[in-house]
């Protein structure tokens, strides 16, 4: 027998209209899309549940809120370094204690992570950390807070995400920090972790009013280069702005909530496609499945354009831009940048590096641009036997220190890191202040 039904009341009250962000993707509820993250069924499944949960470890004392709204002060600083030392030896059961109190204590905020935490894992404890601990230098840490804040859109972080995440911080601190931590020490860090996340918070809510949390991108053109590389272009569901030399995250239906960083392969073109050289590595989840699954048709998500591997135009000095494998990729398109607004005196030296001359899989691109244009130049460097006779090869770190010196350029550095790290030490002994060397570690 069915159970008699609610009465029905006689006027019902209009539901309010969510508020929606002026800016976001055309197509981010498109049925199909194998997405999961903030608004998807399970994130909706938390929500729905509303179980009351414990909070995190009280304070150690109570702490005025007055006091907690103060810059941190000299002696924060101290304190918050003491605690930094005392907790990085045992940073790896901090780690796993931070994620426990967060996940247990606030579970529809595990939505926001991978299905699979072994890459995530330490990652958002040691950002925490390392923020927390460039609190002396607030220009420097409000560049950097930023570019995260407006990052992090994509991943669906809110600001009331903010508290959580620094109670169970504070949580974990002070189950690991031993004697460095009383309520002194807590102090510093509320005003540290006060500082951090609205700085982030602003940068966010500042970059919802023009662009964004993410783009959706149809993949267009998959051209597979050699035995493990790439090159895929893809048009995005709205005007997406970059420049030449930066990068962007990439998410694909397979792997989802799992980003990894790409070069822009071109400078800004016309039709708005992009175009991105992608590596397939050894277990490598985004890249392997670019390459071996990704096909025209199918839906990536992109996070905001990022990096500092930028040009100023203003800025005559000759360019020396060092390229790895498919660190080529923002070399090619910091090179058509300068074809396209004119090189105004200045000389382009490019290094192209590979193990073997097959994988000079964009050579023959370069070598049509040297062609055209008098003030740049392509040099192939093999760090294996078989190059043509003429041509430097070794490691292409030595051969770009060989080569100079380089005093007066302005060098720009991509590839593997040890490459990287490798020429930027290189380049600093050949008369290239380091200030002047430019490179986007993907750590950094």
């Amino acid at each position: 027998m069915s159970p008699p039904l609610e009465p029905v009341p006689a006027t019902r009250q209009p539901e309010p209209t969510p508020e929606r962000p002026a800016i976001e993707p055309l197509f981010s509820w498109a049925p199909g899309l194998n997405w999961a993250g903030p608004g998807d069924h399970w994130a909706q499944a938390w929500e729905a549940e509303q179980h009351p949960v414990p909070a995190p470890s009280p304070p150690a004392a109570p702490v005025p809120g007055s006091a907690v709204d103060l810059p941190p002060t000299p002696r924060d600083l101290e304190l918050i370094a003491a605690t930094l030392a005392a907790v990085e030896p045992v940073a790896d059961r901090a780690t796993a204690h931070f994620y426990a109190l967060l996940f247990l204590h606030y579970p529809q905020l595990r939505s926001l992570f991978p299905a699979a935490m072994d890459l995530q894992r330490d990652r958002l404890f040691r950002a925490l950390l390392q923020a927390a601990g460039g609190v002396g230098d607030p220009v420097g840490l409000a560049a950097q807070l930023g570019a995260l804040g407006r990052g992090h859109r994509k991943y669906g972080t809110l600001a009331a995400h903010y508290g959580p995440v620094g109670e169970c911080l504070l949580a974990a601190l002070a189950r690991y920090a031993g004697g460095h931590w009383d309520a002194e020490a807590e102090l510093a860090w509320r005003r540290a972790y006060r500082m951090v996340s609205q700085i982030m918070i602003d940068a966010a809510e500042q970059a919802a009013r023009t662009a964004p949390p993410w783009w959706q991108g149809e993949v267009v053109s998959h051209q597979v280069r050699g035995r493990d590389v790439v090159v895929l272009t893809v048009r995005p569901d709205q005007p997406y702005p970059y420049r030449a030399g930066q990068y962007a995250t990439l998410e694909t239906p397979w792997w989802p909530r799992v980003w990894r960083s790409y070069s822009f392969a071109t400078a800004p073109r016309p039709d708005g496609l992009l175009t991105f050289h992608v590596r397939a590595v050894q277990a490598g989840w985004v890249s392997n499945a670019l390459l071996r699954r990704a096909r025209p048709g199918d839906v990536l998500r992109l996070g905001p354009p990022a990096g500092r591997m930028v040009l100023d135009h203003a800025d005559p000095a000759p360019l020396l831009c060092v390229g790895g494998g498919t660190g080529i990729a923002p070399v090619s398109a910091l090179v058509e940048e300068v074809a396209e607004h004119g090189a105004a005196g200045r000389t382009v030296e490019v290094l192209y590096g590979a193990r073997r001359a097959d994988d000079l899989y964009q050579l023959e691109a370069l070598r049509q641009l040297e062609r055209r244009h008098p003030w740049l130049t392509v040099r192939p460097v093999l760090s294996e036997p078989g190059g043509r006779a003429g041509e430097p090869a070794g490691l292409l770190s030595d051969v770009a220190a060989q080569l100079g010196p380089w005093d007066g350029h302005r060098a720009f550095l991509a590839g593997p890191a040890a490459m990287v790290r490798r020429a930027a030490a290189a380049l600093a002994r050949s008369g290239v202040r380091p200030e002047l060397i430019r490179h986007d570690l993907p750590e950094e």
